[in-house]
């Protein structure tokens, strides 16, 4: 029987699977090489980081349908990945405080010999943050596993003052459209991923 396998060990995107109703999934991540080529925008980044992390795991699932996502934060051009200390996390956060910025999340579904691959851009906008009001949120720990040092869906919350465009996309995972995706791209036994119905 035909899996769907997600490529990744984030929870954030194990919880939007079973959110979703998708309880019947395995977790199989790869780990490739994450470096930024030279000049690379930050859309063509996310698109081949979800590419590959789908690849690397089809070619050992080949008879599933493997999903893959990568996130990113983006503040005037420049990719805001995972802090690597607290001063790193700090430095970000204090660079996005008061302003918007750009999340970025590239999904790959791949299903055989069928591949499709989406982007989702959204819109963020942090309240002006003092410096105690980040050191106290660095101290919890949150942000040192997260994209641009935040989580939206943990004490992140308090940070944002608004967003425009998929909120589960900021998560790490577009649901909507895996959703879509899955609805049309059938099992090869015929059936589909997900039920016509919600």
């Amino acid at each position: 029987m035909e899996k769907l396998v997600l490529a990744s060990q984030s929870p954030r995107r194990q919880a939007l699977l079973t959110q979703m109703g998708l309880t019947n999934f395995e977790v199989d991540f790869i780990p490739i090489d994450e470096t930024i080529k030279p000049g690379e925008l930050p859309e063509n980044y996310v698109l081949r980081m979800a590419r590959e992390k789908a690849k690397a795991v089809a070619r050992i699932h080949p008879d599933d349908t493997v999903i893959a996502a990568d996130t990113a934060v983006v503040l005037d051009g420049q990719i805001f990945g995972k802090p690597e200390n607290k001063d790193m996390a700090a430095e970000m956060l204090s660079a996005l405080s008061g302003r918007w910025h750009e999340v970025m999340t590239g999904l790959t579904v791949i299903s055989g010999n069928r591949e499709q691959t989406v982007l989702e851009k959204v819109q963020v906008l942090f309240r002006e943050l003092t410096p105690s009001e980040i050191a106290a949120y660095i101290a919890t720990g949150e942000p040192m596993d997260k994209a641009g040092a935040y989580g939206i869906q943990g004490r992140g919350a308090v940070l944002v003052r608004r967003i425009e465009g998929d909120y589960y996309a900021v998560m790490g995972l577009p649901v909507c459209s895996l959703w879509e995706i899955l609805q049309n791209m059938p099992r090869k036994d015929g059936g589909l991923h997900v039920p016509e119905d919600i």
